[in-house]
């Protein structure tokens, strides 16, 4: 593992515990309630490539014993800087391998199939994917179902991958094993876990 260039590395929680604290209750609502957007910044400065919810989800979620992949785009920078020294998780080039991955706004993630689904007797050791989006408005209208929303939610982020739909049929397909999304914007998030069944409108 290289040496950490500490020159440019910004600053954490000034108050990880109780912050750290917050972040994790209102990402918890936030996946009971799939759909619902969540502020999760708390003052974060965030590292060039994520935006400040991610910066705060990391600062939350990750530790030694959580290997994280990176993104192409992130991996190498800042963004591996601030998590390696803030978090002292791991980094992994496997996303099979991944406790959390993450993927920048406009950079390229791997497929959901290629992160760790869980197993049957384990599904809780499956990976989290943090992905950036431009915007939560504008996009195309995804349609959400399942269990944490009543009748149904509708969001419309803008940056999604192409192939996101197909994706997540055959993610959601695979439950109680899947991967669990959380897409951020800004200060906000938006979580997605695997239990819901999404839909283009209209389609």
């Amino acid at each position: 593992m290289s040496p950490l260039d500490l020159s440019a590395v910004k600053p954490g929680f000034a108050d990880p515990v109780h912050q750290s604290q917050a972040v994790f209750r209102q990402v918890m609502q936030a996946m009971s309630r799939p759909g619902t957007r969540a502020r999760l910044d708390l003052d974060v400065k965030p590292p060039e490539g994520l935006d400040a919810a991610a910066a705060a989800f990391a600062l939350t979620f990750l530790d030694i014993d959580t290997p994280v992949w990176l993104s192409p785009a992130l991996a190498g920078g800042e963004t591996e800087t601030f998590v390696r020294f803030h978090c002292g998780c791991p980094v992994t080039q496997s996303p099979a391998s991944a406790a959390f991955a993450f993927a920048g706004r406009d950079t390229a993630s791997a497929p959901l199939s290629a992160f760790n689904p869980g197993s049957e007797k384990y599904p809780d050791q499956s990976t989290t994917l943090v992905l950036a989006c431009s915007a939560f408005d504008g996009g195309p209208q995804l349609v959400l179902e399942g269990p944490g929303i009543k009748l149904v939610a509708v969001i419309s982020p803008v940056g999604l991958p192409a192939t996101f739909i197909e994706d997540w049929r055959q993610n959601q397909a695979r439950f109680q094993c899947g991967v669990d999304l959380v897409l951020t914007c800004g200060s906000e998030a938006i979580c997605l876990p695997r239990s819901i069944r999404i839909e283009l409108k209209g389609a």
